[in-house]
């Protein structure tokens, strides 16, 4: 069966690049328009992995991971932050919150597949 993705971004054309990307090479995809439409579809559903943005409105991407981590069925799914921020201090904001891995935008859809693979097969 094939790997169940969610993806998080309040920008539709990155949501569409991502969800191309990720179909193409024969992943399942739910996109969500921000951290608060993640974590209901998250909550709705079950997913492999789970990429989000940081700055959304109604709720971040540390924010969204903080709730999904606390949720018994996202303790230890892969959470990807794909974002424009690089500072190593959001970098360790990621982590602390529970973030597996950062990817900054723009991405290369070859090293987001390669990083894809490396998390999940």
């Amino acid at each position: 069966m094939a790997k169940t993705i969610l993806t998080v971004d309040d920008s539709a054309s990155i949501r569409q690049m991502v969800s191309f990307t990720l179909k193409e090479a024969g992943y399942t995809v739910t996109e969500a328009v921000d951290g608060q439409d993640g974590l209901d579809k998250a909550r709705a559903g079950k997913f492999d992995l789970i990429f989000t943005d940081q700055n959304m409105p109604r709720m971040d991407g540390l924010s969204l991971i903080k709730q999904l981590r606390a949720l018994p069925t996202y303790k230890s799914v892969p959470i990807l932050m794909l974002t424009t921020e690089s500072s190593d201090a959001m970098k360790s904001q990621g982590r602390a919150a529970g973030a597996t891995g950062w990817l900054v935008k723009p991405f290369d859809p070859a090293k987001l597949l390669e990083v894809v693979r490396k998390v999940i097969g």
